[in-house]
Order: structure tokens, then C-alpha cells, then sequence
């Protein structure tokens, strides 16, 4: 490619280094949240180091954190080129490691100057591989922590592919001989500390020869530094950590609240007539997502929450937000075992907000509900699938007549009730319920209670009593139920 720098040099000092945000499905399912389309930051080309060049923690911070990449070093200089036209312009691919320090975010998070630009921070090669002849879907990206591998992916199923990002950036961007692509992380970045070793490679097994990077070493030592307090300083919480070592459990800190098998199981076995009686006693009377029913009678659901919000239509916004992977897309492609998907359709029923496609992936990938305070198409088959589905009732109506899909993961109003990602989603055949997280353990303790005394209360009444002073318990049938006659 003509006008090209000595790669050696590009390496070294290129005029701009360009790093994506999110790009691996790995990582954007663990990040919880997936891109409409690419974003981007800047890191400055004194960040470059090469491999084997000793990186500082800085003084005074934690959590400096690895994150294993394929970088792109541009060959040619490009304006305006489309995404077929996009890899054309890249002459090689590299190893990179795109380091940043979580304790820095709070003060530039998006720009990630600090943060992600100090020196050494973007280690890259040690070798490069011509992109000629290579198949840009088929690279494998590998990182070691002290000779533990800890990333393990390949290119085939990137959300963003580099023909894109190259096109991308170059319609508002001139990219230049020797620039630099980071192209985003997959899962399994993690926090380092002073004695570690990262290394990273990159190699393109199914080509001939099996090109490779080798391996990009970065010894990890403590800074001596400390930042002055004339700038931001460092600043950490449980968020940081969390995201930073890529979970809770990683970080060290106490699991959030977990609906495991047994607690599930316990939802499972009493109704949301008795839920809400419990809820009501502890203030919570507008947890119910009303006008919705069970398509399945006798299914029980049970799960967390993950939400999708409509938006009233208009013509030009679903133009821009309708097509494509839009948010409704989105939020169906990302649910996970256990999930319930509750869409805020704001109670229109004039048209479908799912139908049996979207269904069926949500059940292919272990999603434990549907719940939508508007219409579903394709109704007979959804309420067919294993998979339970609660809704307004059935509209053969396609998804542009009353909304835009627009937006995910987000506290959404279904059915008169707010509904924030991780509640608690119960429902039956009277209907469903939000259980905020916090009171789920002892409102399911309380409501198992309660049925119990309930099954005695019928068992008097069967058996002839009067239900005055029996329902409720006045203290004489308080003694004889206490007492252990049931």
C-alpha cells in the first residue's frame, strides 16, 4: 500500500490511536448492555509501548486493569471509503493491550483520557501480521495472566467488523498511514496488580503458515508517584471494582442478590394472590402489572427482569430506530437464563410487540418469561412455545403501526407498575407481579406462612366451621392451629 510508513515506526509513534468500546458478544453480555452502533475514544500515541516495557500502577490506585485487543494499523490514507472498501485500507493487524486505571473514571469516564492514556498504557506487536491474504473473521485473540490464559476468542462473530470501523470512522475522520484501531476486548479482562505478567497474542490459525503476533509482554511494577491533588485523584466503589474485575465474585465483594434454585422454587410455590397480600403489608400495593394474562393457563413464572421500551410512533424516528438490530432486536439477542423480558408497550394493544421469532430465540436461550402490557402476534404459536408469555392478547398487527423500539435496560412502566432491571417477575393465572429484590426473602418466607394457615383455615371450613373468628385467627383458633392441628 503506497504512502505507508515504515510499520516499525507506526508502531512506535502513530499520529492517532483510535479504541472502540464494545465489540465481542462475550463482553457486551457480561457489560449488560449492547451498542446500536460503534463508539469510540481516543488515547494519546504517547501511550504506545512495546512489548516488554515495564507498565506503573500508579501510586495510590487499585484497580489498572488489562484488556487484550487486536489493534489495526493502517496503510494507506482513507476518507469517506465504505465498509466493503474498509479492510483494503488496513495493512496489518497487531497485538495491543488497551490498560486503564478504574480508579480514574469517574473523572473523564467517556473520554477515558486519563484513565486510559497515561504512558505505556497501549502496549502493541510484537510482530505484525500482514493483513493481505488473511480472512479478517477468522483472527484468534488469546491473553495470558502469569501463564494462566484468561481470554480466549476469535474475530468470526464481532458486532462491529474492522471493514466497518474503518469505514465508520472515515466518513467524519481522515485515518492516516500508521494509525492505530483498537477493536475492543472480549470477556475475561480483569484487574492486575505489581508482579503480574500480561501477554498477549494474536494469530490466524486456519492460514497458511498460522501467522502470529507472538507474544506482547507487559511486566506490571508500582508506581512511586502520587497524584497531586490538582487534579482527580483516585476514586473507587463497588461499581468500579465490579466492572473492573468483571464481577463481584472476582472483586471479592458479597454476591448481589441472587435468585437461585431454591429461592426460585420457593416463588414458584406460592401464588401472586399471596405475594400481593404481603407486598400490600409492607406498603407495596402497585406492584402488579395489570391488563396482562397468562397465554399458557397454568404457566408459572419466575425470573428477573430485563426491560424494553416503546416509544409512541412517528414516522421519522422509526426510519432511524425501527430497522436493523434495533433495540427490540437487541434486547431478545441478550437475554440470558432466567431473564424476563418486560416490555413497556404503554398499554396499546393495537399492535404486536413480539411474535413467535423473538419468542422462540428468548426460549432457545433459557429466558424464563415474556411479559408485555401490549398485543402479541403470531399468538397460537407463542402460546404454544415451552416458554411462558403473559400479554394485553393477541394483535396480528406488525410492530411499526404504534411504536419505535427504543431503548433497553432501562426502568419502564408496564401495566400502571415501575419495573427496573433485576426486580423479581412473578406471575400465574391471576397474574403478575414486581418484587423488588430486597423484600423477596421475607415476603416469600411470610406468603409460605401464610398459605400454610390458610390450608388449615380451609380445613375447618370444610370441615363445617363458621368462618367468624376462624378467618382471620382469633386467638382460640390461633392456639388450636399453633397448636399443630391441620
Amino acid at each position: 500500500m503506497s504512502g505507508k510508513p515504515p510499520l516499525a515506526t507506526a508502531i512506535t509513534r502513530p499520529g492517532k490511536v483510535i479504541a472502540l468500546h464494545l465489540n465481542y458478544p462475550s463482553r457486551i453480555a457480561q457489560r449488560g448492555r449492547a451498542p446500536e452502533q460503534p463508539s469510540y475514544f481516543l488515547k494519546p500515541s504517547s501511550s504506545i509501548a512495546e512489548s516488554g516495557a515495564p507498565l506503573e500502577r500508579p501510586a495510590g490506585t487499585e484497580l489498572l486493569a488489562f484488556e487484550g485487543e487486536v489493534a489495526l494499523i493502517i496503510g494507506r490514507t482513507v476518507r469517506r471509503v465504505t465498509p466493503d472498501e474498509g479492510w483494503a485500507a488496513v495493512a496489518a493487524v497487531t497485538a495491543s493491550n488497551d490498560f486503564g486505571v478504574y480508579d480514574l473514571r469517574w473523572a473523564d469516564k467517556g473520554s477515558n483520557l486519563r484513565s486510559k492514556g497515561g504512558d505505556g498504557f497501549t502496549p502493541l506487536g510484537p510482530g505484525l501480521i500482514p493483513a493481505e491474504g488473511i480472512d479478517p473473521a477468522a483472527l484468534r485473540l488469546r491473553t495470558w495472566v502469569n501463564g494462566e490464559l484468561v481470554q480466549d476468542d476469535t474475530t468470526a462473530a464481532l458486532v462491529f467488523p474492522f471493514g466497518r470501523l474503518v469505514a465508520d470512522l472515515s466518513q467524519l475522520i481522515t485515518l492516516e498511514p500508521g494509525d492505530v484501531i483498537l477493536t475492543g476486548t472480549p470477556a475475561g479482562a480483569s484487574v492486575v496488580v505489581p508482579g503480574d505478567i500480561v501477554e498477549v497474542e494474536v494469530d490466524a490459525p486456519n492460514s497458511p503458515g498460522t501467522p502470529t503476533t507472538g507474544r506482547l509482554v507487559t511486566p506490571i511494577v508500582e508506581g512511586t508517584y502520587a497524584l497531586g491533588d490538582f487534579g482527580a485523584g483516585p476514586k473507587v466503589d463497588d461499581l468500579q471494582r465490579t466492572e473492573a474485575w468483571g464481577s463481584r465474585e472476582a472483586a471479592g465483594l458479597p454476591a448481589e442478590f441472587e435468585l437461585d434454585e431454591e429461592l426460585r422454587a420457593s416463588l414458584g410455590s406460592v401464588s401472586t394472590a399471596t405475594l400481593s397480600a404481603q407486598l400490600r403489608k409492607r406498603g407495596y400495593d402497585d406492584v402488579s402489572i395489570d391488563g396482562v394474562h397468562s397465554n399458557q393457563a397454568g404457566a408459572r413464572l419466575v425470573g428477573r427482569a430485563r426491560t424494553l421500551r416503546f416509544v409512541p410512533f412517528r414516522p421519522d424516528l422509526f426510519a432511524e430506530h425501527g430497522g436493523g438490530f434495533n433495540a427490540q432486536k437487541r434486547a431478545f439477542d441478550s437475554l440470558g437464563p432466567g431473564d424476563v423480558l418486560v416490555i413497556d408497550a404503554r398499554r396499546e394493544v393495537g399492535t404486536g410487540t413480539v411474535g413467535d421469532i423473538l419468542a422462540l430465540r428468548a426460549q432457545t436461550l433459557g429466558a424464563a418469561g415474556i411479559v408485555t402490557d401490549g398485543g402479541i402476534r403470531d399468538f397460537a404459536t407463542v402460546a404454544a412455545l415451552d416458554i411462558p408469555s403473559f400479554s394485553a392478547g393477541p394483535h396480528p398487527a406488525v410492530l411499526g403501526r404504534r411504536h419505535v423500539p427504543w431503548e433497553t435496560d432501562v426502568t419502564v412502566a408496564c401495566g400502571g407498575a415501575t419495573v427496573q432491571p433485576g426486580d423479581v417477575i412473578v406471575g400465574d393465572d391471576d397474574g403478575v407481579l414486581v418484587i423488588p429484590p430486597h423484600l423477596v426473602r421475607e415476603v416469600v418466607v411470610d406468603s409460605i406462612e401464610q398459605e400454610r394457615e390458610e390450608r388449615f383455615i380451609a380445613q375447618q371450613v370444610d370441615g363445617g366451621a363458621s368462618v367468624k373468628g376462624l378467618y382471620p385467627m382469633n386467638a382460640e383458633w390461633r392456639a388450636r392451629y399453633e397448636g399443630g392441628t391441620e
